[in-house]
């Protein structure tokens, strides 16, 4: 790359005769680095254009009279109010049309901004080497081509007007959504004429007309801008209040998108307001800088429809997960109180897999057929896990979808969106002391109980519970590499995470639909139950609505999951740690290996566990933090602070602190006396 190479661009861009979109086009291509993530050859063709330039001012008077004269007969309107906001469609028909315009592309509006941009950051790629370069490097390129000097206003002139009408426009958006179904019924008292919503509109509406004013008479004393932003951060504190109703009343796609939306636009006027700021140079810089770079990226990435899925699904995710992460805090034990509960709510949990297990056993043995076999032992892992819940008991697989969504909430609330390390390891120290004790209870009770009922059988039918090709099928199962065990605990991983979401989406169902409400009126029941109890029926099923389902339909994924493998002949199955547990008790008491052989399969049982839980865990930590916009920052910080969490207090890892446990009380205590 030589001071020739920017002389030979300028040279074609000059004889050529191109408008203002061919012309940046040329330039962008030029620019435009073999790999977007090293912009080093981009900073040093920036300079050597400017240099280029700097030699022949001629050519850059003439260069820039047609940008200057492409910029002020273009319209920006679009560019402000039409990149980087969600649009009323929705996904599938932006999707189709998406597609549709790469079959068949509509002709360029020259005249248009938006299409200018798209056309000249022509390349998915884009995104990433634009985002990646540096502001001084933007600016200078922008000085250089001396469309933004002061000497010349007039493009800068007609981007005010422009900026000015996108401004009014973006804040009648924002009054208008107060209207909606969706707001109104999560929140009626937004339609009160005090509104922030409308007052904004209002406040934006006078600060417009004022520098309009102030434009045309530079002597006139212009309002500033301080009351519109206190009321876009009111805005902004309405969102934020109605994303918190719609966890308690009902949340949707469409919700989500609106309020979305909106988020987006309040931060656009923002913007906006920055750029017509005429004090603080830098600050003014810095800002017209960065509205740039945002454009470009984000009409560069439009390109394809992945980042249309991509936005999409983050909405999906969040809709579904605002509910889980609401009952996952109920699954992070923090006294020593909480921590015998969730053990005795294992040990509840353990007893009754131990007679699931059982029950499968048995199933197997009754020679059905594959899709009868598959059917019952459906029913059998569904209304179990049903009646686990139903008796307050916990599964501790189950936990890692709600405790990885409630990891995600915290480092939501964290400043800027990145994890504390020291926050995140003693959240994450929490974490795992309270699915040890699930687990232990789990198996705690689970080994032990089949390995009773075993011997119970065998000393009352005077033969084992399992004939030889039954325990032996059994312990090939719990092998973790020649048996498969650790590839179909990672099935059973995925089918937690996935029953996760589908609780948390039936959850957010029944809020949104209001069943307590319709069940307490509904005109059948009131016919056949007194009121007390309608309400009581009302209120349960509103509380374990979404639970209940959740756990049927796990049972029914890992009952179906081997009969899918049959079907396309694949060796597919599921193990789960609190039934191969209870396998492992079974075969213990039909054919008493010693104690290596038992220690070894235990472990092979503990290692199941592992991958059912880290599985689902890894799985719903990633939507719920995708879901967020947020991330986990620097992992080796956060694990280095867990591991020095872990040295400094290893008794930690298994049991909460005595601390932890009195300060619970004494706030117990000071509760109860007020």
């Amino acid at each position: 790359m030589t001071k020739q190479d920017a002389e030979h661009l300028l040279a074609r861009v000059e004889d050529a005769d191109l408008d203002l979109a061919e012309t940046l086009r040329e330039l962008v291509d030029w620019l435009r680095p073999e790999d977007p993530r090293n912009v080093a050859p981009v900073i040093g063709r920036i300079e050597q254009l400017t240099l280029a330039l700097a030699d022949h001012p001629g050519l850059q008077e003439r260069l820039r009279q047609r940008l200057e004269d492409g910029l002020e007969d273009a319209r920006h309107l679009t560019l402000y109010t039409g990149i980087g906001l969600f649009s009323r469609k929705g996904f599938f028909r932006e999707a189709a049309e998406l597609i549709y315009e790469r079959i068949n592309p509509r002709p360029m509006d020259r005249q248009d901004l938006k299409d200018v941009l798209f056309h000249v950051f022509h390349q998915t790629d884009d995104a990433v080497w634009v985002a990646a370069l540096p502001d001084d490097a933007w600016w200078r390129l922008l000085e250089a081509l001396g469309c933004l000097s002061g000497e010349h206003p007039g493009v800068l002139h007609r981007a005010r007007e422009e900026i000015l009408y996108a401004l009014e426009m973006l804040s009648i958006w924002v009054a208008a959504e107060e209207l909606e179904p969706e707001l109104l019924r999560l929140d009626p008292s937004i339609a009160e004429r005090n509104s922030a919503f409308v007052a904004q509109e209002r406040e934006i509406s006078a600060y417009v007309r004022d520098y309009r004013a102030a434009l045309e008479d530079p002597n006139r004393e212009r309002m500033d801008d301080r009351h519109a932003r206190v009321l876009l951060e009111q805005c902004g504190e309405q969102i934020a209040r109605l994303r918190q109703l719609a966890i308690t009343h009902g949340n949707s796609l469409s919700l989500t998108h609106l309020l979305e939306r909106l988020d987006q636009t309040l931060r656009r006027i923002h913007k906006l307001l920055d750029l017509l700021e005429p004090d603080a140079e830098r600050d003014t810089r810095a800002a017209s800088v960065g509205v740039f770079r945002e454009l470009i990226t984000i009409s560069a990435r439009q390109h394809g429809v992945r980042a249309l899925w991509q936005d999409n699904i983050k909405l999906v995710s969040r809709s579904i997960t605002q509910h889980v992460s609401d009952t996952g805090e109920h699954y992070i034990t923090q006294s020593r109180g909480e921590y015998f509960q969730m053990l005795r709510s294992g040990a509840g949990a353990g007893l009754i897999i131990a007679v699931m297990a059982l029950i499968k056993i048995q199933i197997g043995a009754l020679d059905l057929s594959q899709a009868a076999y598959t059917l019952w032992t459906s029913l059998n892992y569904g209304l179990g896990f049903v009646l686990i819940h139903i008796l307050h008991f916990t599964v501790a697989t189950k936990q890692p979808a709600m405790t990885a969504a409630r990891l995600a909430a915290a480092i939501e609330e964290s400043e800027r969106g990145t994890a504390d390390p020291r926050k995140m390891a003693d959240l994450l120290m929490r974490v795992g002391r309270s699915q040890f004790a699930a687990v232990l209870g789990n198996v705690g009770i689970a080994l032990p109980t089949a390995i009773l009922i075993g011997l119970f059988s065998a000393r009352l039918f005077e033969a084992p519970i399992l004939s030889g090709q039954e325990a032996d099928y059994l312990m090939d199962g719990l092998r973790p590499i020649m048996g498969l065990a650790l590839f179909f605990a990672a099935i059973a991983g995925v089918w937690l995470f996935v029953s996760g979401l589908i609780a948390g989406f039936f959850d957010n169902r029944c809020a949104y639909l209001d069943l307590p409400g319709r069940l307490r009126e509904h005109p059948w029941l009131r016919r056949l139950l007194p009121t007390g109890a309608r309400h009581r029926l009302a209120d349960w099923i509103g509380y374990n609505y979404g639970a209940l389902i959740g756990n049927f339909l796990f049972g029914v994924l890992l009952g179906v999951t081997g009969y899918v493998g049959y079907l396309l002949s694949l060796p597919l199955d599921i193990q789960h740690v609190a039934f191969a547990s209870a396998n492992l008790g079974y075969v213990t008491a039909s054919e008493a290996p010693g104690p290596g052989i038992f220690t070894l399969f235990l472990v092979f049982v503990l290692l199941i566990g592992a991958v059912n839980l880290w599985v689902s865990f890894g799985l719903a930590l990633y939507v719920a933090l995708r879901a967020r916009g947020v991330r986990m920052g620097a992992f080796d910080r956060v694990f280095r602070a867990y591991g020095h969490h872990l040295r400094e207090r290893p008794r930690e890892f298994l049991f909460p602190p005595r601390a932890v446990a009195a300060a619970d009380d004494n706030d117990n205590d000071k509760g109860d006396a007020r």
